[in-house]
């Protein structure tokens, strides 16, 4: 269920009750960088950036009332927004947390007692040290069989490789999971991945654009590949693909060239009633205008629909570095019978994009609402900053930061942010 309708869900006469909000930290706010909320049965995990840009982890049990025991690790962030925080736990019950890379060697800590942050330790080698000196992107998964994954980038924007590696809960040891990078950019390129995504057909769905620079306007190629497993992969009509992928040999959905308005990181996969993945990307259409697209494998190709009809707004991004996004995209949901929803975020507007189920018809626009909107009212944003939010099975935290810039220094410092906890 989504968190909004565990947080406001209520009768049709009654107010919704307002969550319950819980101050964890104080936190750098200088910049935007997401943190990491895992939840168990038993413990809520959260690792993030402090007060003095320190990585922490605070922990307590899911009982009203426990007390949060922190325990800071010896890394400290900068002003780049790549260095989000990945955590996980794993079967065991052991705490696992990798932050504060962007091309950098790998920073990685594990506990030796189950759940007790107090013992994280740093692991210098994941699987082969000669290969974790340029990470990027790092993700812990849950493969098919429900033991814990982890994927990266190997090597810069433009020239790199996905990887992908496995976890031995019981020895506590990590091998690679393939023998091969998911994808090779054989030098000139390297692949932007959103996912694997688990959908309710049990198969991992994952959709990539290819860059060509650093430069974000050289994304182009959106390109599609699911498997059961994370070990073999097919394209969507079943036919067996090849590790690496590469650029020629991919299944390529929509062929955007480059500079045309199609960006890494907003090519999010959703499903319909059918379980059938359904892709939400961005693109230029004829008049120059940044428009929403849909695509959607039909058994014989993929059908392409644009969701919006925006007029006059263009996205016209380049360059290097963390961008300050204008735009947001969401995977496509089931909405009132025989309709879509999309969820998109538009100059820090939501906007709900209604579509035909059969055909991805536009229906109707109508303003959206987020959590974050949710919150506004009881949590106090300063001026220049958004708030953020990361949501997990029922719960979220949630707090301000500045926008990212470009991952370069500004002329003054922002007074930290409280991090907050947020239940029903």
């Amino acid at each position: 269920m989504l968190l909004a309708a565990l947080l406001f869900a209520a009768p049709v006469a009654a107010q919704p009750t307002p969550p319950k909000l819980e101050a964890i930290d104080r936190v750098w706010s200088g910049h935007y960088s997401r943190f990491a909320l895992v939840t168990t049965q038993r413990q809520m995990v959260i690792a993030y950036y402090d007060a003095n840009r320190q990585l922490t982890v605070a922990t307590r049990a899911r009982d009203n009332g426990a007390s949060w025991v922190y325990h800071r690790l010896d890394s400290w962030t900068g002003w780049d927004s790549h260095n989000y925080v990945a955590a996980a736990v794993d079967r065991m019950g052991q705490i696992h947390v990798v932050a504060n890379l962007h091309n950098d060697p790998l920073v990685y800590y594990r506990t030796t007692r189950p759940g007790d942050p107090r013992t994280l330790a740093r692991i210098p080698t994941m699987v082969d040290a000669s290969r974790e000196r340029r990470m990027t992107y790092p993700v812990f998964l849950t493969d098919a069989a429900g033991g814990l994954a982890f994927k990266y980038r190997d090597g810069g924007s433009g020239n790199g490789n996905e990887i992908y590696n496995r976890y031995d809960a019981a020895t506590g040891r990590w091998s690679a999971l393939l023998a091969t990078p998911l994808a090779d950019g054989e030098g000139r390129r390297n692949a932007y991945f959103v996912g694997p995504t688990l959908g309710p057909d049990g198969r991992f769905h994952l959709a990539w654009v290819w860059r060509e620079t650093p430069d974000a306007a050289t994304n182009h190629d959106l390109s599609y590949a699911v498997s059961r497993d994370l070990i073999y992969w097919t394209r969507a009509d079943g036919t067996p693909l090849a590790l690496p992928i590469t650029l020629k040999a991919a299944e390529v959905v929509d062929p955007v060239p480059e500079r045309a308005g199609m960006i890494n990181n907003n090519t999010v996969i959703g499903f319909d009633r059918q379980r059938r993945p359904i892709i939400t990307y961005h693109k230029f259409v004829a008049d120059g205008s940044t428009q929403i697209f849909l695509a959607r494998f039909e058994g014989k190709g993929w059908r392409i629909a644009q969701a919006s009809d925006w007029r006059g707004f263009r996205w016209d991004f380049g360059g290097g570095g963390s961008l300050d996004s204008r735009l947001f995209v969401e995977g496509a949901v089931p909405d009132a019978p025989g309709r879509m929803r999309i969820r998109v975020r538009r100059d820090n507007a939501p906007i709900d994009l209604i579509v035909d189920e059969a055909t991805l018809g536009r229906v109707a626009e109508r303003p959206g609402t987020t959590l974050a909107d949710r919150l506004a009212p009881m949590i106090a944003t300063p001026p220049g900053m958004t708030l953020n939010t990361v949501e997990a099975d029922g719960a979220a935290i949630a707090w301000p930061t500045r926008p990212p810039h470009r991952d370069l220094p500004t002329s003054d410092i922002p007074e930290p942010t409280t991090l907050r906890l947020v239940l029903p």
